[in-house]
């Protein structure tokens, strides 16, 4: 039986908006891989916004958006993912933001797998 194994996205990151239907990298090094020998859910996402206005959090599977986690005007949150979905082998999880154009600031993001 293979053990399950937690994994982690996370840390502290500047963005500058360009508007909100333009999502770009919040990170260029920040993905998550699948190894090839392993599956992966997505357990739980923490985020919080220090900017003035709100933001939007699209997660990429495979560059196809998965999820999309509005985040308010300096405001945080935690969502525990209640629909798990399998991540499959070699799978690449991105993570990307959009903001009003001229919004700026950062976002302290938290995001939890589990490697099955």
């Amino acid at each position: 039986m293979m053990e399950s194994t937690p994994r982690f996205i996370n840390g502290i990151y500047p963005f500058e908006g360009q508007g909100l239907a333009v999502s770009v990298p919040l990170d260029d090094g920040l993905s998550y891989t699948v190894p090839a020998d392993r599956r992966a859910q997505l357990v739980y996402l923490r985020a919080g916004n220090s900017a003035d206005g709100l933001i939007t959090l699209t997660l990429l599977r495979d560059g196809v958006p998965m999820r999309l986690f509005p985040v308010g005007a300096k405001g945080a949150m935690h969502v525990p993912l209640a629909v798990l979905e399998d991540l499959f082998p070699e799978t690449k999880v991105e993570v990307l933001v959009s903001a009003e154009r001229g919004v700026a600031g950062h976002v302290v993001l938290d995001i939890g797998l589990m490697e099955i």
